[in-house]
């Protein structure tokens, strides 16, 4: 393990801010939107999400995804701003082999993206040199979340069809 849950929720939020953990359970058209909207399959209906806030609002939402990069399992967290934006993305366990590991500066260039046609590799997101499988895997995780997000909280998916 990189860093723990709680840990990552200490990034995400400061100190002086308030976590609401929330589970949503998606509807069959709220998934169907999703995946349109993701262009990747959304696995589960249930999805666990924390809600950041301040005396101001809402200042971001936190949710984790889990799955397999090549043989092995990968977990990371999204954070999503307020207007549906990535902040940031931080792995907290990746089971592969170190050097598949996504760096900090890769993860860096999610920051400000929405979903939208630019958020695929070799559009507007570079590929990890020898690690095409992690860079694959982190994209569509990323892509699911901000799908779902979007899904939640009704904002349009900035996706042309």
């Amino acid at each position: 393990m990189i860093l723990s849950q709680k840990d990552a929720l200490a990034l995400a939020f400061p100190a002086a801010t308030t976590v609401e953990r929330r589970t949503a359970f998606l509807s069959d058209s709220q998934v169907r939107a999703a995946e349109k909207a993701a262009q990747s399959k959304i696995e589960t209906k249930v999805w666990t999400y924390y809600v950041g806030r301040s005396s101001a609002g809402v200042t971001g939402t936190a949710y984790f995804e889990s799955h397999v990069v090549r043989a092995m399992d990968e977990t990371f967290m999204v954070v999503v701003e307020p207007d549906g934006k990535v902040r940031f993305v931080e792995i907290l366990s990746f089971c592969e082999p170190d050097e598949y590991l996504a760096s900090k500066r890769w993860l860096g260039q999610f920051k400000g993206r929405p979903l939208d046609e630019e958020l695929l590799l070799r559009r507007g997101l570079r590929n990890i040199t020898g690690a095409s499988l992690t860079s694959e895997a982190i994209t569509r995780g990323v892509r699911r979340v901000l799908a779902v997000h979007g899904a939640l909280n009704d904002l349009p998916p900035n996706v042309v069809d």
